[in-house]
């Protein structure tokens, strides 16, 4: 699914170069779920931009898919990117003036879908997550942790392989961080890809395998029993409230 051998990611300034990425290596095999920890600066969001192909890199390749993306012209990464990966961010980064079902139809649109498809898929999302009864509704009208699960619906409408999570329960109480993390657990079961970027160890035990990183390098493997099916996990989106 993915595989990256060497990369390196640099920030320059006019005085000072600094690595973000330094011969970074990385293979995530499909329907992996991986957690991706460390201290802050470490290069964890910048491995996911990269591997969301929403930054370039300096050297190394990076084949997703099968798909060796240094070779692809700027249309052709944001359509692979479109159609293969969805994301989730700490800050929801829902339209506010749109509602719940206009935010999620938003990637569907850019992607030429007829409209009957795109209802179809919207429909499918929010009652994954437990919000087809506030489809009408505005982002200021729901709870956080409501908001996030509106940003997974958007992120899984089109269906992608691929899901990167960047701190997606940071502005989450505990109680909905563990309830997010049981949705993106029967994602994951449903057989799509997740990377999890977290500061938090208990959501990342949670993962099937963890990536620890330090001055943007690989410091640490650490693999976890395959976990047992979360009691919650096919009711997580009715549990969200």
């Amino acid at each position: 699914m993915l595989k990256m051998h060497d990369i390196s990611k640099i920030y320059r300034t006019d005085l000072i170069e600094t690595y973000a990425l330094r011969k970074f290596s990385l293979e995530v095999e499909a329907g992996e779920f991986v957690a991706v920890t460390g201290p802050s600066g470490s290069g964890k969001t910048t491995f996911l931009n990269v591997a969301g192909l929403l930054e370039e890199f300096e050297s190394g390749s990076y084949q997703l898919d099968g798909t060796d993306v240094r070779a692809l012209s700027d249309d052709a990464r944001s359509r692979l990117r479109n159609q293969r990966i969805g994301f989730i961010f700490q800050s929801f980064n829902l339209i506010p003036d749109l509602n719940v079902q206009d935010n999620v139809e938003v990637p569907l649109r850019y992607r030429g879908l007829a409209a009957a498809d795109r209802r179809e898929r919207i429909t499918s999302a929010l009652e994954l997550v437990g919000l087809a009864s506030r489809a009408r509704h505005m982002p200021a009208q729901l709870s956080g942790g409501q908001q996030q699960r509106v940003a997974i619906a958007r992120a899984i409408a089109g269906d992608p392989a691929f899901l990167l999570a960047d701190e997606p329960t940071g502005n989450l109480d505990s109680l909905m961080a563990r309830q997010v993390m049981d949705l993106l657990e029967q994602i994951n079961e449903m057989g799509t890809t997740i990377l999890l970027v977290t500061h938090d160890p208990e959501l990342a035990r949670r993962a099937q395998r963890n990536v620890h990183l330090i001055d943007g390098q690989i410091s640490d493997f650490r693999a976890y029993e395959p976990r047992a099916a979360s009691a919650g996990a096919s009711t997580a989106g009715a549990a969200l409230g």
